[in-house]
């Protein structure tokens, strides 16, 4: 295992090395996709691990932004095909809405990771 470092780099590495102390194991699920299209956000309502990083294209020809009400997470206008992410690490509801289209709104419900032991 003295490669590991080497094949995978040092970012990728100090990523897992930070996930194994904090006692979460990566998985190809820590990351949840959120599609705008249709001038909504699908699914409109989400829940989610702590830890999970949610992911929202736009996939509509008008711009959209992503704005949590409470400010935690702010995106800047999204064109088509443009991502924005966010990595949700506290539990609890978060509700958000599009500044362009306020009618365009989204709930995410985090909970805590259990931690296996």
């Amino acid at each position: 295992m003295k490669f590991l470092p080497l094949l995978l780099g040092s970012t990728v590495f100090v990523a897992l090395a930070a996930h194994a102390a904090a006692g979460v194991s990566p998985s190809a699920d820590s990351h949840q996709p959120v599609a705008i299209q249709k001038f909504a956000f699908a699914p409109k309502e989400i829940t989610i691990t702590a830890g999970t990083t949610l992911v929202w294209t736009n996939h509509d020809e008008t711009p959209h932004t992503i704005i949590a009400t409470d400010g935690s997470f702010v995106s800047k206008a999204m064109d088509t095909d443009d991502r924005y992410e966010h990595m949700f690490a506290t539990a609890g509801d978060y509700n958000y809405f599009c500044t362009l289209h306020p009618y365009m709104t989204g709930t995410i419900h985090v909970r805590a990771a259990s931690t296996g032991r």
